[in-house]
């Protein structure tokens, strides 16, 4: 079973997430953040103090998400696809290069390993609960690089919706079930 959690900034995403891998005795919590400053490091020690003790925790190389995945115990907490996504696209030279055949390429390569993580657990029989921003229903970013992630995430998104056994979109701390059984 796979379930997409979308939603806006704060919108309860991650709680929401949380509070339905807690169902289950053993979890993989999926770490992708990456701390860069000490806002985000803020951030991401909150989110593991909110975390029970027995959940274990991966924070690995980030390319080789896809390829772990069917190794991984328990219920497994993919927090958030956005900062996975973020930290690929950084890591792209194509990502604010102006080659637009370089950067379809690289797009491409993306969403490929987004669509292995999904296509890895299904077929591993892994339950799967993932969290991802909803980046598709703001103003248009002003430069390119903002413009070519939100386009790319919301390919992302489609992508894992398409895996997904359920999908729910977060607002206001309630879910909306867009999909399910």
């Amino acid at each position: 079973m796979i379930t997409l959690i979308l939603g806006g900034a704060r919108s309860g995403k991650s709680s929401f997430a949380e509070s339905l891998a807690r169902e289950s005795a053993a979890v993989t919590y999926i770490a992708t953040a990456d701390s860069k400053d000490s806002e985000m490091e803020a951030r991401i020690e909150a989110h593991k103090r909110k975390r029970p003790s027995g959940w274990r925790t991966w924070e690995g190389d980030i390319a080789s998400l896809p390829d772990e995945i069917a190794g991984m115990e328990g219920v497994l907490l993919l927090d958030c696809l956005t900062m996975y996504l973020s930290r690929l696209m950084l890591a792209s030279p194509e990502a604010e290069g102006t080659d637009e055949a370089a950067w379809d390429a690289s797009e491409r390569e993306m969403l490929e390993s987004v669509g292995m993580i999904f296509s890895r657990a299904k077929s591993a029989g892994k339950r799967l609960i993932a969290v991802s921003n909803e980046t598709g229903l703001g103003v248009v970013p002003p430069y390119l690089l903002g413009r070519r992630f939100r386009d790319t995430q919301g390919r992302a998104n489609q992508i894992a919706a398409g895996y997904a056994d359920e999908v729910a979109l977060m607002v206001a701390g309630l879910p909306l079930w867009l999909k399910r059984p």
